[in-house]
C-alpha cells in the first residue's frame, strides 16, 4: 500500500456522510454514472447501495483493486466478479435493526389483519365486527433459521411480545439447534423467520417437504433472499389455506404483475425493504469509516467473507 490510497466511495459528499474521510485517502465519488478517470488506480472500493449491475461488473477492469466494501450483508452478486487476491467486506451489522423491525412488522401485521384494515379504510368501510378474533403474538413459538447477528436483534425485539424462541443455524452451539433437527423443531413453531443467506445449500432449502412440516396456520416470514423458499411449493401450501406467509424477498425479483403469488390468499408482500430505514446510514457510515482507518493504519479488517485477510 502505498502513502496514499485511492479510494471509490458512492457518496456526493463522502467527508459529510463518513463524518470525515481518514488520512492517506483520495477519495473519487462514483455511484453508477460516469466513471472516475482513476480507474486503474482504485484500490478500495464501495460500491453504490442501489447502483446497477456496472456498479459491479466494473470491479473486472480495476487492476489495482484490493479491497471491495459492500452496504450489504449479501454478497452472492459481487464475490464471483472479483479477480483473485481482493478482499471482499460485507456489511454485516448494519442491517440487523431494519431487518429484524421489519420481521416483527410482518408478524403483527400478518396476525392482527392489518392488510385487512388498510383495504376496508380504502372503501371507508367500518366493519361491524369481526367473525373471530385477531391472533396474538403472545404465547407463541417463534423459530428463527439462519440464527446470527440479524438473528440476534430480532430475538431482543421479541422479548417484549411473550412469545418463545427457537434458534436454527447451519451448525449447533450453545442455545442454538442446528439445521439437521428442522424436522423436529417445525411442528413446534407458530412462526418461522428465515434470515438464511443464498448459498446452494439454502436454495430452496423451504421446499414441499419444509413447509408440510409447519404446523397448519402457521406463518413463514422471509426476511433472507427468495431463492431460499421453493415459490411453488410456498404457492400450493397459500392457495391450500394451510400456512401463511410474510414475504420481503421473492423468486422471481422484483415480482412480475401477473404472477400468482400477488393474489394468493394468506400472505402479504412488502418489496425488499428488509434494510431501507433510516437505521442503514449512520450504520453504513460509522462501518465504512472504520473499514477506511484500519486499511490505513494496517489493521485487519472486519467482515471479511472471501479473499486474503487485510
Amino acid at each position: 500500500m502505498g502513502d496514499v490510497v485511492k479510494a471509490w466511495l458512492p457518496w456526493e459528499d463522502p467527508e459529510a456522510f463518513l463524518g470525515g474521510v481518514p488520512a492517506g485517502f483520495d477519495v473519487d465519488v462514483y455511484a453508477g454514472a460516469e466513471r472516475p478517470k482513476s480507474l486503474d488506480e482504485v484500490e478500495f472500493y464501495v460500491p453504490s447501495y442501489m447502483g446497477g449491475g456496472d456498479v459491479f461488473d466494473v470491479v473486472r477492469e480495476m487492476p489495482a483493486l484490493k479491497v471491495v466494501q459492500l452496504q450489504t450483508a449479501g454478497y452472492e452478486h459481487v464475490q464471483s466478479r472479483l479477480a483473485e487476491g481482493v478482499t471482499l467486506c460485507n456489511a454485516r451489522g448494519v442491517h440487523d435493526a431494519s431487518t429484524a423491525e421489519l420481521a416483527v412488522a410482518l408478524i403483527l401485521a400478518s396476525y392482527r389483519n392489518l392488510p385487512r384494515a388498510v383495504r376496508d379504510a380504502d372503501q371507508q368501510v367500518w366493519p361491524r365486527g369481526y367473525s373471530q378474533f385477531d391472533d396474538s403474538l403472545a404465547d407463541r413459538t417463534v423459530l428463527i433459521l439462519g440464527y446470527g447477528a440479524i438473528g440476534e436483534a430480532l430475538e431482543r425485539r421479541l422479548a417484549g411480545f411473550e412469545c418463545d424462541v427457537i434458534r436454527v443455524a447451519r451448525r449447533a452451539r450453545d442455545g442454538v439447534h442446528p439445521t439437521s433437527e428442522l424436522p423436529e423443531l417445525l411442528p413446534r413453531a407458530d412462526v418461522v423467520v428465515l434470515l438464511t443467506p443464498a448459498t446452494p445449500e439454502t436454495k430452496h432449502l423451504v421446499d414441499a417437504k419444509f413447509l408440510a412440516r409447519m404446523k397448519d396456520g402457521a406463518l413463514l416470514v422471509n426476511v433472507a433472499r427468495g431463492v431460499v423458499v421453493d415459490t411453488d411449493a410456498l404457492l400450493a401450501e397459500l392457495t391450500a389455506g394451510r400456512i401463511r406467509a410474510g414475504l420481503d424477498v421473492t423468486d422471481p425479483e422484483p415480482l412480475p404483475a401477473g404472477h400468482p403469488l400477488w393474489s394468493a390468499p394468506n400472505v402479504l408482500i412488502t418489496p425488499h425493504r428488509g434494510g431501507a430505514s433510516t437505521a442503514f446510514a449512520p450504520r453504513v457510515a460509522r462501518l465504512v469509516r472504520a473499514q477506511l482507518e484500519r486499511y490505513a493504519s494496517g489493521e485487519p479488517l472486519i467482515n471479511v467473507v472471501a479473499g486474503p485477510p487485510r
